[in-house]
């Protein structure tokens, strides 16, 4: 068995060297091809100069125009050699022509022969793509995170940083699969290095990869059916950063988004050349915005718990004004979350708490001029910390966790965010953002009131603005600087601030 397994792989490797060979010898074949394409070419080109030169003396030289010679007589003599001349030159400029297309054909072959390709255990084609990302920065305050931060976790007087970053770098893979009933089947993978830090020498620089989407696509002409995690399609729009790629610019500061595995079903209608409405509609999986429990071991969420998935559903209207889509749509969500009390040793029984989240949602794209957009989300809702709303809370306990008798409330929150865009050129265009998330404040006194020492820092508003310039001279190559400025405010009146200045440089493949 061994003996034949041996055999069986050297005849594999035989195959192999035999099948290089014969590539080189095809590679080394076109190349002398294009070498004597090229010989070929210099010699017509050649002719070409030998046949305009006696063309060029058979005619003589030019007719003094100032001469008193019959016009009928000055002319017979041109238009007679005139006419072979063009017809040789055109000859041969023409197979001249020929023979540079058909040189460039050789080369471009050649080339693809040492290109190398993304190879796939399948028939079906992967395409690779990312971004390699460096990120510079400089910090004042203090924050919940040092390289993008998102709300100001206290006082930070005198506090700040300077560092640098590669973890929000990206890769991603996308497959082309075959047509199914007239479906187009696709797939797509995302991940970063933006997954924590592991417990070794300089870890911080070491970021764990991690899952951001992955999903799988069905696209008919009208209709497209969307399997996997991936973004929330109720809101779906944030603003230009590449300082927060990690996480989306103005988290917790009135930007909804979440990377969850979800189904949906979208439908397109076709109003006019220009117009369109689009439906959404899909379940995702119900989560909260809690920490994970174990780091190993999956444990159930509130909105898990519940026994159910969230909803949602969006509608948008688009037409092109400017040169630019112009949208507008609106949102829904809703969840159904069961917070679990008393869940301590020694309790007599767990209670079970059902609260219901649920948002409404607007959001819009607007090209006020050729080059100027204004972009921009809002949001009404309720125990939504599962898609970054309430400064990262769904609710508030009116006791102790550990006590059966304590009261869970969903915590209610406004907010939203607005972008105005300017494109100065193709390749360099400035942006401008702000937002808030804004939590109700009588709720978290309430709850303050009652049980204040779980509910430090008490958070009650997040602010958040941005400001940067993103010059690509090349369409993989980008260079961008931001300054950010953070203000959080807790109950009583404290409110902290924060500022990041960013320098970023990053080369897209």
């Amino acid at each position: 068995m061994a003996a034949s397994s041996s055999d069986s792989t050297a005849a594999a490797i035989h195959e192999l060297q035999q099948q290089v060979k014969e590539l080189r010898s095809a590679v080394t074949q076109m190349q002398s091809e294009t070498e004597q394409y090229r010989a070929e070419n210099a010699e017509l080109r050649h002719q070409l100069q030998k046949t305009q030169t006696a063309s060029a003396a058979a005619v003589g030289p030019q007719a003094d125009p100032y001469r008193s010679v019959p016009p009928a007589k000055a002319d017979s003599v041109p238009a007679q050699s005139a006419t072979p001349k063009a017809n040789r030159t055109g000859s041969l400029e023409e197979r001249v022509a020929s023979l540079e297309e058909s040189t460039q054909l050789v080369n471009s072959k050649i080339n693809d022969q040492y290109q190398t390709k993304v190879e796939s255990a399948s028939k079906y084609r992967v395409r690779l793509s990312g971004i390699v990302l460096l990120n510079l920065f400089n910090s004042h305050g203090a924050t919940d995170n040092q390289d993008f931060p998102s709300f100001v976790s206290g006082p930070g007087k005198g506090t700040g940083s300077l560092g640098a970053t590669m973890r929000q770098s990206e890769i991603g893979l996308e497959v082309f699969g075959p047509t199914l009933a007239g479906a187009k089947t696709s797939a797509n993978l995302q991940a970063d290095f933006a997954g924590g830090f592991p417990n070794t020498w300089n870890g911080v620089n070491s970021g764990i990869f991690r899952l951001r989407t992955a999903s799988m696509r069905m696209d008919w002409k009208t209709t497209s059916m969307v399997v996997g995690q991936d973004n929330a399609f109720f809101s779906p729009l944030s603003p230009t950063s590449f300082a927060s790629l990690a996480i989306p610019a103005l988290n917790y500061a009135g930007n909804l988004w979440a990377w969850t595995p979800q189904v949906r079903v979208e439908h397109r209608f076709q109003i006019s050349g220009d117009q369109n409405i689009m439906l959404q509609g899909g379940i995702l999986d119900n989560l909260t915005g809690e920490f994970p429990s174990d780091s190993y071991f999956r444990m159930p969420s509130a909105g898990e718990l519940a026994r159910q998935p969230a909803y949602a559903i969006r509608t948008s209207w688009t037409r092109t004004i400017f040169g630019q889509p112009m949208t507008f749509g609106a949102a829904g969500y809703y969840s159904r979350q069961n917070w679990v009390t008393c869940t301590v040793p020694g309790c007599p029984q767990p209670t079970d708490h059902y609260i219901d989240g649920w948002a409404g949602m607007a959001d819009w794209q607007i090209p006020l001029a050729q080059r100027l957009i204004f972009t921009g989300e809002f949001y009404r809702g309720r125990a939504l910390g599962g898609i970054g709303d309430g400064i990262s809370r769904s609710v508030v306990f009116d006791g102790n966790p550990g006590n059966p008798s304590t009261r869970v409330r969903g915590l209610d929150s406004i907010g939203g965010w607005s972008q105005l865009k300017f494109k100065v050129t193709n390749t360099l265009e400035l942006n401008a953002a702000a937002g808030v998330d804004n939590p109700t404040t009588s709720e978290v006194r309430a709850a303050a009131a009652s049980q204040p020492y779980l509910f430090l820092p008490l958070f009650v508003q997040n602010r958040g603005a941005l400001a940067n310039f993103v010059f690509r001279p090349r369409s993989n190559l980008l260079f961008s600087a931001e300054y950010r400025r953070l203000q959080t405010f807790q109950l009583y009146d404290v409110s902290n601030t924060a500022d990041q200045f960013n320098l970023i440089m990053g080369i897209l493949f």
